[in-house]
């Protein structure tokens, strides 16, 4: 019997990038939910802090609000604009998180490997993005590019 071996579909950029910043909304939403269970966390809330930033306002809702619907907007941002302008934004935007991250992710152990993770896949975006072939370049579409997850 002939061995098959499993099809190796081309995965666009745009995909690898939408699925990365899925990532890191999926990954972000788990910190947070075990950062419910450090003790004291609870009672921040309910006292009407939202540590470290301090008391809880409309303005810091909003402003952690937007910040992270930035991550969650991306996910479609990098399929659903033209390319120029998804490459720039994830260049764009992977730094920005990456450097959030970085400020947030001390404390309890799981904050820091969370963070690690979030790093690893903030820093994949920009150099997924940073490396999108641009139109016309010879032999090469963006199904061809290599890449350290995404093979060749």
């Amino acid at each position: 019997m002939a061995q098959r071996s499993l099809d190796e579909a081309r995965v666009s950029i745009r995909i690898q990038l939408a699925a990365l910043w899925g990532s890191v909304m999926f990954l972000y939403l788990c910190a947070d939910y075990f950062g419910l269970y450090v003790p004291g966390a609870l009672q921040s809330m309910i006292a009407g802090q939202m540590r470290p930033l301090g008391p809880t306002t409309q303005g810091l809702l909003v402003g952690t609000s937007l910040m992270m619907a930035i991550p969650s907007l991306m996910v479609f941002l990098s399929v659903g604009v033209r390319a120029r302008i998804s490459r720039g934004l994830n260049v764009g935007f992977g730094p920005l998180y990456t450097g959030i991250i970085l400020m947030t992710m001390w404390g309890w152990a799981f904050y820091r490997i969370y963070g690690v993770l979030e790093i690893t896949f903030t820093l994949l975006i920009v150099w997924t993005a940073w490396r999108w072939p641009r139109a016309g370049e010879v032999g090469i579409d963006e199904g061809q590019m290599s890449h350290p997850i995404y093979g060749r």
